[in-house]
């Protein structure tokens, strides 16, 4: 069967005074094209930790993750910044948007760097927008749009590229029960229409449900979670 991510006896640490902190050990995980997992646990067990590696923001300590069957390991700076640029959309506990820009251009941005034409990128921004119920919103910065809307504009910044993974941290954190359960009814929507995966890391058991899989980390590797 072919994975869009696998991980094989993943681990990562940092340097502490006593040598080394180990956060994930010996990790094993692969994901299916299109599959929907959750990944829960207490804070500061590692869940972001593995979102980073997951989405090659950060590199593991050791062992060997591959991203469609290519170890990203042996992967250049500029392919790596290619996968993060095209094939992957984040959203974060903290919107991230740029507070200069208006809701439409940090649509745009995304696909700036990734070198799309303008007009098309405009033209899937502006539809983005409508589908996430904030498109009369498009004209205004940041600071004026709340919470759920905010959250709701970076999960449109994250499908800009047609990502193959969205890798959501906390998305719904900082939102309340009714904000968070309306951008999890946008994600899922988003997933029905374009079948992309999706991973994300929630301390919200009501969020966890939506997946396919609910995997608890703790120890430093994952365990299937019953829900």
């Amino acid at each position: 069967m072919e994975y869009l991510i696998v991980c094989n006896k993943l681990w990562k640490w940092y340097p502490s005074p006593d040598g080394r902190l180990e956060v994930l050990k010996n990790l094993d995980f692969s994901l299916k094209p299109h599959e929907f997992v959750a990944i829960v646990g207490a804070s500061g067990v590692g869940k972001s930790t593995l979102l980073h590696l997951m989405g090659l923001i950060d590199v593991p300590s050791d062992g060997e993750l591959l991203f469609q069957n290519t170890p990203v390991s042996e992967l250049s700076s500029p392919a790596s910044a290619q996968i993060r640029a095209t094939a992957v959309g984040y959203v974060f506990q903290f919107h991230h948007l740029l507070p200069e820009f208006t809701a439409l251009e940090n649509l745009l941005i995304p696909c700036m760097i990734a070198g799309m034409n303008g007009d098309k990128a405009k033209e899937n921004a502006l539809k983005l927008l409508q589908e996430m119920g904030v498109l009369e919103r498009k004209d205004h910065f940041p600071a004026q749009l709340s919470g759920g809307e905010q959250q709701r504009v970076a999960l449109a910044r994250a499908m800009m590229n047609n990502p193959q993974i969205i890798i959501a941290d906390e998305p719904t954190g900082n939102l309340d029960s009714q904000n968070a359960e309306k951008f999890m009814e946008f994600a899922l929507q988003m997933r029905r229409q374009s079948g992309i995966a999706m991973v994300i890391a929630t301390h919200n058991m009501q969020i966890a449900k939506f997946a396919d899989r609910v995997l608890r980390l703790a120890g430093g590797n994952l365990k299937p979670e019953m829900l």
